[in-house]
């Protein structure tokens, strides 16, 4: 019954967000991909907000809810029916009488299940697309007959946009480059190793004190090279990220050195490779968003370019929704964990094939831990940590790894500004 009065209010409140974009015509950027949409989304955000009146995707608000909740401006009304009702009430009033409605709509469109891509696009038409990755394994695979039936479905967004549209593309990826060779809109490409538009290249990561605080990297145009620094976060994925939202800004006339000193104010989402103070003198790298075997590849490579640390130690939880690619792909990260830490900690039953994968690759036994829960590893681990320690946590975001984050953090007074999963929906489940 729930589900019916919700597929309900969902379609009414879709309705009016139909009726909106038809009366105020903005600009849509429509951002998707199986790895950096979140990041992407809000990066492009930035290199906007300082010329044009724009609006993104509150969090990860992405699907056949939360994209009419972005277009409207509503927030999530979570599992409380009389807070939709509200919701429905605010969004007919906004559709009435749109005030100051922004110019342009940075939107996050990702799938969980077959079709929703369809919903999606039967009311969304795009002037920009914005691909990011689509990796061999992606999340949610489990809900598709096939990895590429994911893939299939994430493309259906290219048919969608304007005939008029331009779409920008990871390059470095074959599938979206094949995809996008068959579009006749504009198309402009990035990319680290591909000749495209916009190349990012020759990453490092910064260091004060000894500390990592960030990374830089050089962005490579037809004509000018110019050095990008990216602060408070790790990761070689930022760069597809940043290169991506320069490109998008290249298409409004914003020029490179001012997209550049846009993402010099940028701070990036909680949980997505964040550099934290731990306890101890310890070093955090939160990446507990979310977790997909590409994903966790990326981050665990990152932990081993980290210099100076006393110990490298990766915290690892649960992939979920692999589906039958659960199994292999876990047991492939333990063996890439065998090459970039000194110690493992897995939470949750999956888990455990990231320390089988450790130990087939050679990985000593010794330092390796296992436990079910991520409050009870999180205990462990704080007894366990010495200064120096640089410390890695990922996982699926049902594995609930902030928390884990929260128990190691040196402020955890500060956790509902720092960490993921803060709000009122989270902390009672």
């Amino acid at each position: 019954m729930k589900t019916m009065i919700k597929s309900i209010l969902v379609a009414l409140l879709t309705a009016e967000a139909r009726v909106l974009l038809r009366r105020t015509k903005p600009a849509i950027i429509a951002v998707t991909g199986s790895v950096g949409k979140t990041g992407t989304k809000d990066a492009i955000y930035s290199v906007l907000k300082d010329t044009i009146h724009v609006r993104k995707s509150a969090k990860s608000y992405n699907s056949d809810v939360g994209v009419p909740l972005s277009v409207l401006g509503i927030e999530n009304p979570g599992t409380n029916v009389f807070l939709w009702i509200r919701a429905l009430a605010e969004g007919f009033l906004i559709m009435l009488a749109p005030r100051e409605y922004p110019d342009v709509l940075v939107l996050e469109v990702g799938v969980d299940h077959p079709g929703d891509m369809a919903k999606l696009t039967s009311w969304i038409r795009p002037d920009i697309v914005v691909l990011t990755r689509f990796p061999d394994v992606p999340v949610h695979v489990e809900n598709f007959p096939t990895p590429e039936a994911v893939t299939e479905e994430k493309k259906q967004l290219l048919h969608a946009i304007k005939d008029d549209g331009v779409i920008v593309y990871n390059n470095d990826d074959e599938q979206i480059a094949r995809a996008v060779a068959e579009m006749r809109q504009v198309s402009v490409g990035f990319s680290r190793y591909s000749r495209s538009a916009f190349v990012g290249a020759s990453e490092t990561n910064v260091y004060e004190h000894g500390v990592p605080v960030g990374f830089e990297f050089v962005l490579n145009t037809q004509d000018t090279s110019h050095v990008v620094r990216v602060r408070e976060v790790l990761g070689l994925g930022y760069v597809y990220v940043y290169t991506a939202a320069i490109a998008v800004a290249s298409l409004f006339e914003i020029p490179v050195d001012a997209a550049i000193a846009s993402l010099g104010k940028h701070v990036t989402a909680p949980g997505r490779m964040r550099i934290l103070p731990g306890i101890k003198g310890t070093h955090i790298i939160d990446d507990t968003y979310n977790a997909s075997p590409v994903a966790m590849e990326e981050a665990l490579r990152t932990m081993r370019s980290v210099k100076n640390a006393k110990r490298r130690i990766a915290v690892l939880g649960d992939m979920l929704e692999l589906g039958q690619y659960s199994i292999d792909e876990h047991r492939r990260i333990g063996g890439v964990a065998a090459e970039s830490v000194d110690l493992l900690v897995t939470i949750g039953v999956r888990a455990r094939g990231i320390a089988e994968g450790a130990l087939r690759a050679g990985f000593d036994e010794a330092n390796i831990t296992q436990y079910d829960d991520a409050l009870e590893a999180a205990r462990e681990l704080e007894r366990m940590l010495v200064e120096g320690d640089y410390v890695l946590i990922k996982g699926s975001q049902g594995m609930r790894m902030e928390r884990v984050v929260e128990e190691i953090m040196a402020e955890p007074e500060r956790a509902e500004e720092l960490l993921v999963r803060q709000d009122a929906f989270w902390k009672t489940r």
